[in-house]
């Protein structure tokens, strides 16, 4: 059964299909889970609670703090300071492998001014708070008496009982011409048509909760799961026998980039896409869908929710 409590969403738990062998490598292998029951925030933490963590506890965020050189062997000087990526559409691209044409990690970015200098959350309480590393979602959580979600959790409870469903409401991504979820419409960096009505963030509870009750689990930001990278699913589809239970991802030592090897930042799982995933470039508006991020890194469009187990 499922009901609500505190404002999070009570998940039955139970075993279910994870992963898709039909689209990215790293969403591979399709697996059999379990995972117990648990709570989740009924949305993504917003501004207005992120800001009373902030009030309540003097906290400063990852991007308000200057680099330490230790960390970036290589780096320039005058690209260490204080701030987080940003996403600005460029005129026109030359090759979409290549992220930096629309990313810019800009100086002063921080969760109050999400897109730099002269921005602000003015009129956005009800928004996802962005540009949180990992450190601050893990220090919300702890100050709220909770916990980030595994990622067997957080696809669990965005899938919602829809078994090997393609999105977190079915097979269609806009069925019947109706938006689902916060994602980019038109020719990605370059053109979005707003179709679903937001250029960036939206309200938590802008779109249709799942049938758990959830909202936002797909679209509108990315959100920190506490699982570490790896390159695949570290399990064993073949082992019908043996199916894990309340899986808490591979080693740390395993999900470094390997095309950074003198950056030793390790690596997160994150979940549910964002705002900026298009059919004609990143497919990701999935429960299947994952994707690593540097745990030092806070972006204009990566955010968090929490989960409060029953035998914690």
């Amino acid at each position: 059964m499922v009901g609500i409590a505190d404002g999070m969403i009570e998940i039955p738990g139970g075993t279910f299909r994870m992963g898709s062998d039909k689209h990215y490598p790293e969403e591979a292998p399709s697996h059999r889970v379990t995972v117990d029951p648990f709570l989740i925030d009924a949305t993504p933490v917003t501004n207005a609670q992120f800001r009373d963590f902030v009030k309540a506890t003097g906290y400063v965020t990852w991007a308000e703090i200057d680099p330490d050189p230790k960390d970036y062997p290589g780096a320039k000087p005058g690209m260490l300071k204080a701030g987080g990526l940003v996403f600005t559409p460029p005129k026109r691209i030359a090759d979409l492998r290549d992220w930096s044409q629309w990313w810019r990690f800009t100086f002063g970015a921080t969760w109050k001014r999400p897109y730099g200098k002269g921005s602000h959350i003015g009129g956005l309480d009800d928004h996802p708070v962005v540009q949180v590393a990992y450190k601050d979602a893990e220090a919300y959580a702890r100050w709220a008496g909770k916990e980030l979600p595994t990622e067997a959790e957080w696809e669990f409870a965005a899938r919602s009982g829809l078994e090997e469903k393609e999105f977190a409401w079915g097979d269609e991504l806009t069925p019947g011409g109706k938006h689902m979820a916060n994602t980019w419409q038109g020719n990605f960096p370059v053109g979005n048509d707003l179709a679903d009505g937001y250029a960036r963030t939206s309200p938590v509870r802008a779109f249709p909760a799942n049938g758990y009750g959830v909202h936002d689990m797909i679209g509108n930001t990315w959100e920190w799961t506490s699982d570490w990278y790896s390159p695949k699913h570290d399990a064993d589809a073949s082992k019908a026998c043996c199916i894990p239970e309340n899986p808490r991802g591979a080693p740390m030592e395993g999900s470094y980039d390997p095309g950074q090897p003198a950056i030793r930042i390790p690596r997160k799982v994150l979940k549910g896409g964002s705002h900026l995933c298009a059919p004609s470039y990143c497919r990701r508006y999935r429960p299947a869908a994952r994707h690593a991020e540097p745990v030092d890194t806070s972006t204009s469009h990566v955010g968090f929710r929490c989960v409060r187990r029953e035998s914690t």
